[in-house]
């Protein structure tokens, strides 16, 4: 096995692939229509989104009750556990389902909350590797972490009513933004 690299070099040819840089373009024209519709409404996206995860709960807590019980061969035990991860997942989901504002806050918190701990996490990893000559990169990606966590923490209750839905308008517009230059890319390069 010895001289055989897994990885193409760069004089390996691109496989033949038949793009239609028209179509990347209207998908980067839609999403990013779509990306500041949504930072237009943030907080009726933020309230819609928070539904839409409330009624998935639900629906996955109604499937881990039926399973719990549909394994009769299963210690009982075991079952009874499962079903109590079934029922606590319908009671998250009707608790968000019937208070979305609550359940923003709350699912905000825990954003911010995860924001910290990656934070304080990249920055103790970085210091780790003060031998590696782009370690303060690290390090300002966790002090940035930490400082968006403690920010949209700083700002609650009123981060939780926009922020769910300004995050997914920020990532319709990349995204929006990345399909028209890959469209126009291949447009370039297709010679259209």
């Amino acid at each position: 096995m010895s001289g055989s690299n897994p990885f193409p070099s760069f004089s390996t040819p691109l496989p033949t692939v038949t793009l239609k840089p028209g179509w990347l373009i209207a998908l980067g024209v839609v999403l990013l229509l779509l990306g500041m519709l949504a930072l237009g409404e943030a907080w009726l996206l933020t309230l819609t989104s928070v539904l839409a995860i409330g009624m998935l709960l639900v629906i996955a807590g109604i499937v881990q009750l039926a399973q719990s019980f549909a394994h009769s061969s299963a210690s009982t035990g075991n079952r009874w556990l499962a079903a109590l991860g079934g029922v606590l997942y319908i009671v998250a989901g009707l608790l968000l389902i019937d208070e979305p504002v609550t359940g923003s806050i709350f699912l905000t918190a825990f954003v911010a909350g995860l924001l910290i701990i990656s934070g304080v996490a990249r920055a103790i990893w970085a210091f780790g590797h003060r031998y590696l000559a782009t370690w303060w990169l690290a390090l300002l990606s966790g002090v940035v972490s930490v400082v968006l966590g403690v920010l949209i923490y700083a700002m609650l209750p009123w981060s939780g009513l926009w922020l769910i839905g300004t995050f997914i308008g920020v990532e319709l517009i990349f995204a929006g933004v990345t399909m028209l230059s890959l469209g126009f890319t291949a447009q370039r390069a297709l010679g259209s």
